[in-house]
C-alpha cells in the first residue's frame, strides 16, 4: 500500500514559527479546559433553567466525558495515520458548532447530545495538539517548556472560565459559557494553516486496525460508561459488573488484534516503558482527584451549603486555577529539567494529599477563608507540576510515529480519572451524607470524599515511586529524535 512521505516537521525549524504554533496549540487547550470549567460554575442556574433532576445534571457532566475518554485512543491514532494537522482543524470546527448547539438546547436531552459532540471535539483536539507539540519541539528542555506552557494555557483556561463563568451566569445566562468558545474555535481553524506543518506517520502504511478500533474504542467506552453510571446503578449491580466484565473481554480481545495486526491500532511495545505506563498512572490519579474533588464536591459545598453565588466562587476557583499556572510552568521548566519527573510527581501528589486532608475539615457554618482557602493553595500548584510531570514522563523516548497514540494515552488517563473520580466521590458523597439538617448531611458527605481523594494521591505517589524511574529527561538538542528512555 501507498505511504504517506509528508515530512515531519523539524525542531530546527525557525523558532518564530515553532513558537508561533505553539500558541495555536495552547489556545486549544485554553478552550477546552475553560470548557470545562466553566461548566462547574453554571450548573445551579443550568439545573433550574432546564428542569434538570439529579441523573439528568450528572450525564449532561458525564456525556462529555464518556465521548472524550472513549475516542480519545482512536482519535490520536488517527492523527498519525491521517493527518495530525487535518484531525486537529477537523476537530476545532466540530467544537465551534457543538458549543452553539449547547448554548441553544431547549431540553436535557438536547443538551447532553450537544455535550456528546463537545466531547467528541475534545476528543480530537487534545491528542492531535499534542501530538504536534512532540513533533515540533525536541524532547528535553525544550520540549518540557513547551510542555509546561502547554499546560499553563488550561491553567488560563481554568482561571478564566472561573472568573467568566459567574457573570456571564448571572447576566448573560448560562448559554453563554458555550457561546464563548465559538470564536475561540473559528480563529483555530483559520490560524492551523498558517502556523502549524502537516504531519504523517511516514513509516506505516495508510491501512486502518479497524477491529483495533472498535475493540479499543467500545471498551474505553464500556468503562466510562459503567464509571458515570456507577452512582445511579450502584457499584455493585449486575449491570456495572457486566459492564466491567464486557470491558475487560473487550481489552483481551484487542491485546490479541494488536498482536497479529500488520499495522496495529496500538502497537504493544509502547507499553513496555514503565515511564509511559507510570506517567500514565500519575495522570489518571490527578484526573481523579481535580474532576472528583476540586471541580464536583467543591463546586456544590461552596455554592449549596455556604450559599455563595456563581460569581463569588469563581473568584475563589481562580486562586486556585492561578497557581496551577505556576505550578505548571515551574515543573515544565527548572524542576523537571533539574531533578527529572519522579520527584516532581511525588512532591506534586503531596500537595493534593495534603489539600484533600484540609478539606475534610469543611464545616456547615464554614467559609472560604476558614475551610476552603488552604486546600486551594495547595492544590492548585500540585495539579499543575503533577499534570506536567506525568505528561514528560509518558511521552518521554516515544517515536515521532507514535506521537498521536501516546498523547490519545495521556489524554485519555487523565480524563478516564476525571470520570471515575466524579461517580466515586459522588457517591461517596451521596452514601456518607448523615446529619440532623440538608447543610449538615451534605458537609459529612463532602469531607468524606475529601477523604478519599487522599487514596487517589498516595496511589498517584506509589506509581510514581516505582515506576517513574530516576532518570533526568534529555538535553536539547537541534534535532528531533527519538531518546531512548532511561527507564525499561
Amino acid at each position: 500500500m501507498a505511504t504517506r512521505t509528508t515530512p515531519e516537521p523539524r525542531a530546527t525549524e525557525p523558532g518564530s514559527r515553532r513558537w508561533l504554533a505553539l500558541a495555536v496549540l495552547c489556545a486549544a487547550t485554553f478552550i477546552i479546559i475553560l470548557d470545562g470549567s466553566i461548566v462547574f460554575v453554571a450548573v445551579p442556574s443550568m439545573t433550574m433553567s432546564l428542569g434538570l433532576d439529579a441523573e439528568s445534571l450528572q450525564w449532561v457532566l458525564s456525556s462529555y466525558l464518556l465521548s472524550f475518554g472513549g475516542l480519545l485512543l482512536l482519535a490520536g491514532r488517527a492523527a498519525d495515520l491521517l493527518g495530525r494537522r487535518r484531525l486537529f482543524m477537523i476537530g476545532a470546527g466540530l467544537l465551534a458548532v457543538s458549543s452553539l448547539l449547547c448554548g441553544l438546547a431547549w431540553s436535557a436531552e438536547s443538551l447532553i447530545a450537544a455535550r456528546v459532540l463537545q466531547g467528541l471535539a475534545g476528543a480530537i483536539m487534545t491528542p492531535t495538539a499534542l501530538s504536534i507539540l512532540m513533533n515540533t519541539f525536541a524532547e528535553g528542555p525544550e520540549r518540557n517548556k513547551a510542555l509546561g506552557a502547554w499546560s499553563a494555557a488550561g491553567g488560563v483556561g481554568g482561571t478564566i472560565g472561573a472568573l467568566i463563568g459567574g457573570p456571564l451566569v448571572d447576566g448573560l445566562g448560562w448559554s453563554w459559557i458555550f457561546y464563548v468558545n465559538v470564536p475561540v474555535a473559528v480563529a483555530i481553524v483559520v490560524l492551523s494553516p498558517l502556523t502549524l506543518a502537516e504531519s504523517y506517520d511516514r513509516g506505516r502504511a495508510r491501512s486502518f486496525d479497524v477491529a483495533g478500533a472498535l475493540t479499543s474504542t467500545a471498551a474505553l467506552v464500556l468503562i466510562v460508561y459503567a464509571v458515570v453510571n456507577a452512582p445511579t446503578a450502584h457499584w455493585l449491580s449486575a449491570r456495572t459488573i457486566g459492564l466491567f466484565i464486557a470491558a475487560a473481554a473487550l481489552i483481551g480481545l484487542f491485546v490479541g488484534i494488536e498482536r497479529r495486526s500488520v499495522a496495529p491500532l496500538a502497537p504493544l511495545h509502547i507499553f513496555r516503558s514503565k515511564a509511559l505506563v507510570g506517567g500514565n498512572l500519575v495522570l489518571f490519579a490527578v484526573g481523579m482527584a481535580v474532576n472528583g474533588s476540586m471541580g464536583f464536591i467543591t463546586t456544590q459545598y461552596a455554592q449549596i451549603v455556604l450559599g455563595y453565588s456563581a460569581v463569588e466562587f469563581g473568584l475563589m476557583f481562580a486562586v486556585m486555577t492561578m497557581l496551577t499556572i505556576v505550578g505548571s510552568m515551574a515543573a515544565g521548566g527548572p524542576l523537571v529539567n533539574r531533578y527529572g519527573p519522579r520527584p516532581v510527581a511525588v512532591g506534586a501528589l503531596v500537595l493534593i494529599g495534603l489539600s484533600s486532608i484540609a478539606m475534610t475539615q469543611v464545616s456547615a457554618d464554614g467559609s472560604y477563608l476558614g475551610d476552603m482557602f488552604l486546600g486551594m493553595v495547595l492544590f492548585g500548584p500540585g495539579l499543575g507540576a503533577g499534570f506536567v510531570a506525568g505528561s514528560i514522563a509518558s511521552l518521554a523516548g516515544v517515536k515521532p510515529g507514535d506521537a498521536g497514540l501516546a498523547s490519545g494515552l495521556n489524554s485519555a488517563s487523565f480524563h478516564i480519572g476525571g470520570a471515575l473520580g466524579i461517580a466515586i466521590l459522588s457517591t461517596v458523597a451521596v452514601s456518607q451524607a448523615v446529619g440532623a439538617s440538608p447543610p449538615l448531611a451534605m458537609t459529612a458527605g463532602f469531607s468524606a470524599a475529601y477523604g478519599v481523594t487522599i487514596v487517589f494521591a498516595v496511589l498517584g505517589i506509589v506509581a510514581a515511586l516505582f515506576l517513574l524511574g530516576k532518570q533526568r529527561t534529555p538535553r536539547a538538542s537541534g534535532h528531533l529524535e527519538a531518546v531512548k528512555s532511561a527507564v525499561h
